[in-house]
């Protein structure tokens, strides 16, 4: 059964930091490019990173760059989002994805998680 879980998400201060996780299950990440997205209430899915398979390059929207960092540890088949400096505005529900292929669209990804909750505020 393919399961693609994800955890670490929480309430946290502005500034202050988190990191996401997501494990695979019934399939091995390493030959799949990850993708991570996030949804904010009342508005649409957007991507925030991802990372290829191939050859490791890794892609950030302008809105985290410098702040979030996309990882992966194909030796536990889990991916990471390390995220700093967080702001009001990164709350949102965030997702990992997997497929062929880095993407900014929803639509190329094979596999998501279930989403997890990151809120930030004081």
């Amino acid at each position: 059964q393919v399961q693609f879980v994800e955890s670490g998400g929480g309430l946290v201060q502005p500034g202050g930091s988190l990191r996401l996780s997501c494990a695979a299950s019934g399939f091995t990440l390493d030959s799949y490019a990850i993708g991570w997205f996030r949804q904010a209430h009342g508005k649409g899915r957007e991507g925030v990173s991802c990372v290829s398979a191939t050859d490791g390059n890794t892609y950030y929207a302008d809105s985290v760059k410098g702040r979030f960092t996309i990882s992966r540890d194909n030796a536990k088949n889990t991916v990471y989002l390390q995220m700093n400096s967080l702001k009001p505005e990164d709350t949102a529900v965030y997702y990992c994805a997997a497929g062929p292929y880095p993407s900014w669209l929803e639509d190329e990804y094979d596999y998501w998680g279930q989403g997890t909750q990151v809120t930030v505020s004081s």
